[in-house]
């Protein structure tokens, strides 16, 4: 070990990154909807917890399976107002009933009536979502 006696050490810091930590499910899955709750906030909170991006995802994809149990059902989830272009597409339904277009991050859409089933199409969403 060297020894300097002619610097000044005001303050000297020991970070220890020995062991391992250990989350429970409930925290995991705290943490990972933590992570969803805005813009690029994945780093950020990964960093927050002193986790890795990697062990993040991993997190992530652990959740979206179910493995951590059932998900909180309460927060919003992002939606996007476009205009309707009712000249080019005519109209969505003889009756003047409206229909809600889904579209998940993977990809796929769902066209629904306003009086679906919420909890067959709750099904019918996390459904898709799981597959690839």
């Amino acid at each position: 070990m060297d020894v300097y006696t002619d610097t000044s050490i005001s303050r000297l810091e020991i970070v220890e990154r020995g062991g391992r930590r250990r989350f429970s499910d409930e925290a995991k899955l705290r943490i990972v909807e933590e992570s969803y709750s805005g813009r690029r906030l994945g780093s950020a909170t990964a960093r927050k917890y002193g986790i890795t991006r990697s062990q993040l995802n991993e997190w992530r994809d652990a959740a979206r399976a179910g493995r951590f149990g059932p998900a909180s059902s309460a927060g919003f989830v992002p939606a996007v107002i476009v205009p309707e272009i009712a000249a080019a597409t005519g109209p969505l339904m003889a009756d003047g009933s409206g229909r809600i277009e889904i579209v998940m991050a993977n990809g796929r859409r769902v066209i629904v009536d306003r009086d679906v089933d919420v909890e067959a199409l709750l099904r019918v969403v996390q459904a898709l979502e799981r597959l690839a």
